[in-house]
């Protein structure tokens, strides 16, 4: 199975995460900032090898608290 990344919301902070291909672990890039956005969805879409390939998809929603306060 290959996994791919796409951020849908916020579409132009794209690069704060990134996803390993093989085991699909999304990982953070950058650092997050509570004040700039609270909110992010991402979809996570996944496909195999097979023939026809199969692919499949779902959506991650990550709310950043702000710990400081």
């Amino acid at each position: 199975i290959s996994y791919s990344l796409e951020t849908l919301f916020p579409q132009e902070r794209n690069d704060v995460f990134g996803i390993d291909r093989k085991s699909g672990e999304v990982r953070l890039r950058s650092d997050l900032d509570f004040e700039d956005v609270r909110l992010y969805r991402l979809q996570v879409d996944a496909t195999d090898q097979g023939n026809p390939p199969l692919s499949g998809h779902c959506k991650v929603v990550l709310e950043v608290l702000d710990v400081n306060d």
